[in-house]
């Protein structure tokens, strides 16, 4: 007989060697292994585009300078003369989750921002980073992110409640919309497989359907991305300006 899998055994975490800090288990997971992965390949890949520096850049350069215009433009547009301080950090943070989004598209490779603790992980930390340095910036004018100006103070008690439970929300929001994203589309495609498989001579329709899909997905792990990046800016600007 048969054995039967899931879709969603392609989220599956293994263990590749057990490892424990006292009772910490931090073990080399497949998911530990991709994102090595990822970091090796980004780390070569901007190596080997940026080390000719061509004036007439080939292929290579050329992506990586698309690549560095479209966010250096993305950081400089929502967080003004402050964008280029912190352009190095949300380039690093589009780039890592692209090729995770894109790399995971790969069969039998492991989707790593499919899993929320990942993507809660690097969430938290933004809004963490964010807050933090909204309080060196500003001390304790950081608070009327909570109250804008020009708001009448009787409509404190009813706005700073839902200001501060959509401020918390953040982390939340971020590494839900990237997770579920990816683990919907991932599983429609090995869903739609299956039907191929199944259906043998007749799975042409499912085949087609698969090709326009990983096109789809394609697009949709680059605007995750884009997104994930441009709400980082978003939320280091009000860091920089909590009272607008």
């Amino acid at each position: 007989m048969a054995e039967k899998h899931s879709p969603l055994d392609q989220f599956s975490i293994h263990r590749i060697f057990d490892l424990k800090i006292g009772e910490i288990d931090v073990s080399f997971t497949n998911s530990s292994l991709m994102m090595v992965i990822i970091l090796v390949l980004l780390n070569i890949f901007l190596i080997l585009a940026t080390r000719k520096k061509s004036l007439v850049p080939d292929k290579l350069q050329s992506l990586a300078e698309m690549s560095y215009e479209m966010i250096f433009n993305t950081t400089r547009d929502n967080l003004g003369n402050n964008g280029a301080k912190f352009f190095p950090f949300v380039y690093s943070l589009f780039m890592f989750i692209l090729l995770c989004n894109l790399l995971g598209l790969i069969p039998y490779s492991f989707t790593v921002t499919s899993h929320i603790i990942v993507t809660f992980a690097i969430a938290f930390g933004i809004f963490l980073f964010a807050t933090v340095l909204g309080f060196i910036l500003n001390g304790h004018k950081f608070l009327r992110l909570f109250l804008p100006k020009g708001v009448p103070i009787y409509l404190a008690p009813l706005l700073v409640p839902i200001e501060i439970v959509s401020y918390i929300s953040r982390p939340i929001s971020l590494a839900v919309r990237l997770a579920a994203n990816m683990m919907a589309g991932h599983t429609m495609i090995k869903v739609f497989a299956g039907f191929v498989v199944a259906l043998g001579v007749f799975g042409i329709a499912p085949f087609v359907f698969i090709v326009l899909l990983y096109v789809l997905e394609t697009v949709i792990a680059f605007l995750q991305a884009y997104v994930f990046a441009v709400l980082t800016c978003l939320y280091l600007n009000d860091s920089f300006h909590p009272s607008h």
